[in-house]
């Protein structure tokens, strides 16, 4: 069994972005990591290059900044990655997303015992979105609590944007890939930079989703999703978390969207009937 990881990343550091740590956390356990450098205003592919690993290749690339259409850039960055990597499975990891060091062995084990099952096309994780803070974790219908991070190879698969794949079975139609969730999480760290390295990443990015800047401010925010996290941290992440003690805490006068009321009444059902509402892009297999 050969193992491929890939990412993409432009502007890694300037963005803030844990894009080392994030390789490293998942190096030990592939046999090759495709990392596609779009063109950026910062040192992310001298850091990069730094790693000096002979798993590690890099494509450097030009991001079509004409193409603002839903995310498609970022599908576009993706694929070319995921088309240059050789193993039977790909494992796609997002320069804010870590892994950690306890869930490996599990992660490679599920990879060998679903290699030959041609009915299990992907697998997915959990997902634990720290908000605010390292202590603070965020859970509402409104935001995947799994998703789909390792694929087949041997299937054909695109990227519509960065965040899921479409399997192809026609030439002209699409659907989710089906998916087993093995028990291994993904720890996400984006909502944990700066305000101000978020305002600069919706400055650079917003575009690629034809839209304007988004005002980010933190404590704009439902108090009532974010939770303590009692875990442990990867390894790998430690030195580079905020140092900030106790449960984020947002403003109290934040008055609710109307999206959020729904995630609510969401919460509601879910809690009373035993249900996970919240968006999968996979077929899940039992």
């Amino acid at each position: 069994m050969k193992i491929s990881a890939f990412t993409f990343i432009k502007n890694g550091q300037l963005l803030g972005y844990p894009f080392l740590q994030s390789i490293r956390s998942i190096l030990s356990i592939v046999d090759e990591f495709v990392i596609n450098v779009g063109e950026s205003e910062d040192d992310t592919l001298e850091m990069i290059h730094s790693i000096k690993d002979k798993k590690i290749r890099i494509i450097e690339s030009k991001w079509n900044d004409g193409m603002r259409d839903r995310g498609y850039v970022y599908g576009q960055q993706k694929m070319i990655a995921q088309f240059n990597c050789t193993g039977d499975w790909v494992f796609y990891i997002e320069g804010d997303e870590v892994y950690h060091e306890k869930d490996l062995v599990q992660i490679k084990k599920s990879m060998e015992k679903h290699l030959n099952d041609s009915n299990v096309e992907a697998l997915a994780f959990g997902f634990n979105h720290f908000y605010g803070n390292a202590n603070t974790l965020l859970d509402s219908p409104g935001w995947y609590r799994s998703e789909v991070r390792v694929i087949k190879n041997s299937i054909r698969s695109y990227a519509p944007d960065g965040l899921f794949w479409l399997v192809l079975d026609s030439n002209k139609k699409g659907r989710y890939p089906r998916a087993k969730i093995i028990g291994a999480t993904c720890y996400h760290y984006g909502w944990v930079r700066s305000e101000n390295q978020m305002n600069l990443k919706s400055i650079k990015v917003q575009k690629y989703w034809g839209g304007d800047p988004l005002l980010i401010d933190y404590s704009q925010m439902d108090q009532s999703i974010l939770k303590e996290f009692k875990g442990l941290h990867p390894e790998i992440i430690k030195d580079w978390l905020p140092k900030d003690k106790g449960l984020f805490m947002t403003s109290p006068s934040y008055k609710l969207t109307r999206k959020q009321k729904k995630h609510r009444l969401m919460i509601k059902f879910e809690k009373f009937f035993g249900l996970n509402l919240c968006k999968k892009h996979y077929k899940l297999l039992k």
